[in-house]
């Protein structure tokens, strides 16, 4: 989940770009830097300096750090730091331009993606905030979950009833430039920035479906994104309960939604978790547990060394494993309804329709810093109760059902009417 608000800018005439933004060779040498920032040594002298030292003092005292965290290192000469800031300082063509804060940020986030992990990130104070709201369920955009694959950026759901829904974007499309601007190499907290903005303005993003090789613009017109969790309707005499995040609010509300089930008594249940990116995994068990037995494997988390994997267990909840049960998912299933969806596959409690799902399968901490700062940091990796990985391979369904652009500009559903279908047989 992939949700970050900090302006950084791509066009350094228009938009006083940072400055670690513009060359991929600088991006190297700044690793250096960020452990550091991330001990704390320029965070309080270099954003504050509360005790108004020069910067060549920071800068002095930042190196004689640097050179105590690799003292015996092999191969490290942390004596580049203080030549790479004094060359930087001294040479850079736009050195008034040049913003200590912007430094500090931009080295952090480097530190976090010299990792090669898609997921894991540096966020600072503005970014955590924003991380936050949007798990509680608002955030400011298009509606519309993105991550890399390939180093490529991809739409992995646009969410329900949302600027980028009613603007045709689809689970899989990768996005080329935005607002013109090469989005092929630029940091996903920064693509997000860019495609984030305030109420009533546009966004265009150019973008290729998977089954597509022509390219188009997209013209989005951002909102205010609210996201109703769960949604709840008795169709046919059928159930159907569609998650679209796991958020803070989503167990209680799935348990209004249980509720109604059990009071309307229909026929099975359509658990619909398409284009749902996820959210926490704590939300995927409780739901899950509306199914299985008590102390049944939910979901198995797997570490580097081995020696702390756990298996997470269902507990007792409204019962709902009396009523047959399909699951729709998609190409934009991902995380924590890859884990509902594959948990109940494994115990056969209920089938999978639609299309295999996007296949994020590795868990992330998000883990507070000083200064409001935070790293959402890949911790492990998420198996099936029956051992499947889930990362990179996804949940593949019982029943493949596409569907294509021309059922969704039909209003047409092809994947709900065979999950209806399972359900009368």
């Amino acid at each position: 989940m992939n949700q970050f608000k900090t302006e950084f800018e791509l066009d350094n005439k228009k938009e006083n770009k940072p400055w670690y933004k513009k060359s991929t060779k600088i991006y190297y040498f700044i690793i250096l830097i960020v452990i550091v920032f991330s001990f704390g040594v320029l965070s309080g002298s270099l954003l504050s300096n509360k005790e108004n030292k020069p910067t060549e003092v920071v800068i002095e005292e930042a190196a004689e750090e640097l050179s105590s965290i690799f003292k015996n290192t092999e191969g490290i000469d942390s004596s580049l730091f203080r030549e790479l800031w004094n060359t930087i300082h001294d040479n850079y063509y736009e050195q008034n331009n040049i913003i200590d804060e912007d430094l500090f940020y931009g080295s952090l986030a480097g530190m976090v993606a010299s990792l090669g992990d898609r997921y894991s990130m540096f966020l600072n104070p503005e970014d955590t905030t924003s991380f936050t709201q949007e798990l509680d369920g608002t955030f400011f955009g298009i509606g519309a979950e993105i991550g890399k694959r390939d180093g490529i950026l991809v739409i992995i759901a646009p969410l329900s009833n949302t600027p980028a829904e009613r603007a045709g974007l689809r689970a899989g499309d990768r996005i080329l430039t935005i607002d013109g601007e090469d989005a092929t190499n630029i940091y996903l907290d920064e693509a997000v920035s860019l495609i984030r903005g305030d109420k009533g303005t546009e966004v265009i993003l150019n973008v290729i479906s998977e089954n597509s090789n022509e390219a188009k613009d997209v013209t989005i017109v951002r909102d205010k994104i609210e996201i109703p969790s769960v949604i709840y309707e008795l169709e046919d005499n059928i159930a159907i309960i569609k998650i679209s995040h796991f958020n803070g609010d989503t167990n209680k509300k799935f348990i209004k939604a249980a509720q109604n089930v059990l009071r309307d008594n229909p026929d099975g249940i359509i658990l619909d978790l398409r284009n749902n990116p996820g959210g926490y995994l704590n939300v995927s068990i409780d739901i899950a547990s509306s199914w299985l037995l008590n102390n049944e494997v939910v979901v198995r988390e797997t570490f580097s060394d081995k020696r702390n994997d756990k298996s997470y267990q269902a507990s007792s909840k409204l019962d709902l494993s009396q009523y047959k049960t399909i699951i729709l998912i998609n190409g934009g299933s991902a995380s924590a309804s890859e884990i509902l969806s594959g948990a109940l596959q494994d115990y056969n409690i209920a089938e999978v329709v639609g299309e295999q799902s996007f296949g994020k399968g590795s868990v992330q901490q998000l883990i507070s810093l000083s200064n409001g700062s935070s790293v959402k940091i890949t911790i492990a990796k998420w198996l099936t109760p029956n051992g499947r990985t889930i990362e990179e391979e996804g949940i593949v369904p019982d029943y493949e059902v596409e569907l294509t652009i021309e059922d969704f500009e039909n209003e047409l559903d092809p994947q709900l009417d065979k999950a209806k279908q399972l359900i009368w047989e």
